[in-house]
């Protein structure tokens, strides 16, 4: 089954430690991610004088759920609740929200979930070699950001198309930036540079699409804030019913791997664009949701555990995005009688984050929930990150009225329906699965015995389950060296 360490180079580990000691940098544990609150004392009382995205090592102790930016400490998860005079729907749809990561988005936790076990392993040199992050949306702005904490040299690769923020802020921070052809949907021609960079062994190629690392810690950290939010948010006649994910790299979508152990009724739920249907209907195409790499499926993505799929159009985000960030729109919510307070919160949703919304409310009818079920999805990152795209849709559609905001909260949240949901039966789940083997064995070198280990559970299970232990105790021996 698959290892986060399969090797150990001894030689290049003493130069990574040396290489932290010289610049202060002490590598958080996973466990410490999951509960901040065992983080060295000393390491607490620095961090409350350290910005949220200042470029400071001790911020990968802030590469958790649990950042309190009143105090620079830590607390409770942050999260909040979406009330059904929004959603349309009587169930409880409660949202994660990835905006008080350093960089605004989770994906930083991804990134550090695959670079770390390289440093402890010596299997990545910082002096000769350059972290390579290919990525559809926030993942290389994460991976940027841990290389920059950490004094590694960074590569960026990302789709030509993607917003003019990202691009800007990876150059800033001093990535080598690469955009590739296409948008969103276009992740082969990602692969086909990691393929050519990966000929030169200064490159070391950090695919979040095949890297374990990534729903690993997903798996952990995120499952575990999400059932932390549950113990608070529960009653006695609460059931947790639903996590909606867009699957993007399968990453965060592991988080229902940890939830089912403890909620084995539970429903885990694939977003993805409608414009490009791939788990829905083995489809293809280019859309607008930020984030989401489409066309095939993750080699990390246990689909086996995935319960349905709920395809979203492209343009009831924008349409969307446009009603919560636009003054006009914001104040025609708070007329219809949704809370002044949640109004003022709905800019902590990026556009994936929308459509991570609008699955959950087409899970909600589907399953025909009530007032007593609880469904969870994951706020990635915030509209902070997008502002140029509210600028696009103001310059091709013009100002933004009350009239029109009437429209988009009518025909997108109150006329969301259950039409593009599948469930998935054995065989709809088989049939995803199988979907793999076009990009991951015909072009990507994945062998044929692995794809077929991938359909047992237990591969799943030891994967994530069975190195924890193993990374943590390497990350505390690597700090032992400073």
């Amino acid at each position: 089954m698959p290892k986060l360490i399969t090797e150990k180079n001894y030689n290049i580990i003493l130069k990574n430690a040396k290489r932290c000691k010289e610049r202060g940098i002490i590598l958080p544990t996973i466990k410490q991610q999951i509960n901040p609150e065992t983080i060295p004392n000393n390491i607490k009382n620095q961090l409350s004088n350290i910005g949220l995205w200042d470029i400071n090592p001790l911020n990968l102790f802030r590469i958790t759920w649990k950042n309190d930016i009143k105090t620079g400490l830590f607390g409770k998860p942050n999260f909040f609740e979406l009330p059904s005079s929004l959603t349309g729907v009587p169930a409880r749809i409660i949202g994660m929200v990835g905006k008080y990561f350093p960089i605004g988005a989770h994906k930083v936790g991804a990134a550090y979930g695959c670079l770390v076990p390289r440093l402890v392993s010596g299997t990545f040199d910082p002096e000769t070699q350059k972290a390579v992050w290919p990525s559809t949306g926030n993942y290389c702005r994460g991976g940027a950001f841990d290389c920059a904490l950490l004094a590694c040299p960074a590569v960026a690769i990302l789709p030509e198309e993607m917003s003019q923020e990202c691009f800007e802020w990876l150059r800033q921070i001093g990535a080598e930036v690469y955009a590739t052809p296409g948008c969103e949907s276009n992740v082969k021609e990602i692969y086909d540079l990691c393929a050519e960079l990966r000929k030169d062994p200064r490159y070391v190629i950090l695919n979040q699409f095949e890297e374990f690392g990534n729903p690993f810690w997903h798996y952990h950290v995120t499952g575990n804030a999400i059932k932390e939010v549950w113990d608070i948010v529960k009653d006695e006649h609460s059931n947790f019913s639903g996590f909606v994910s867009a699957t993007g790299s399968a990453g965060t979508i592991a988080a229902g791997d940890y939830l089912k152990k403890h909620f084995p009724l539970m429903k885990t739920i694939a977003a993805e664009a409608l414009e490009c249907p791939t788990l829905l209907f083995n489809g293809f195409g280019g859309h607008r949701i930020e984030g989401i790499g489409d066309k095939h499926i993750p080699w990390v993505h246990n689909v086996r555990n995935t319960d349905a799929v709920a395809a979203i159009r492209d343009e009831d985000c924008l349409r969307l995005f446009r009603l919560f960030n636009e003054p006009s729109g914001q104040e025609f919510l708070i007329k219809e009688g949704i809370p002044e307070d949640i109004v003022q919160k709905l800019p902590l949703l990026g556009i994936s984050s929308i459509a991570n919304l609008l699955a959950s409310i087409k899970l909600c009818k589907y399953f025909e929930l009530g007032k007593d079920d609880i469904i969870f999805t994951v706020f990635t990152d915030s509209a902070e990150l997008y502002q140029s795209r509210l600028i696009e849709q103001r310059n091709l559609k013009g100002e933004y009225s009350e009239r029109q905001a009437a429209l988009d909260w009518e025909g997108t949240i109150m006329s969301q329906q259950i039409d593009y949901f599948l469930e998935l039966r054995y065989w709809d789940k088989k049939r995803i699965h199988n979907l793999k083997y076009y990009t991951w064995i015909e072009q990507q070198g994945k062998t044929y015995q692995e794809i077929l280990q991938q359909w047992d559970p237990a591969y799943w299970q030891e994967t994530f389950e069975d190195n924890l232990e193993q990374l943590d105790n390497a990350i505390e021996e690597f700090n032992a060296l400073l």
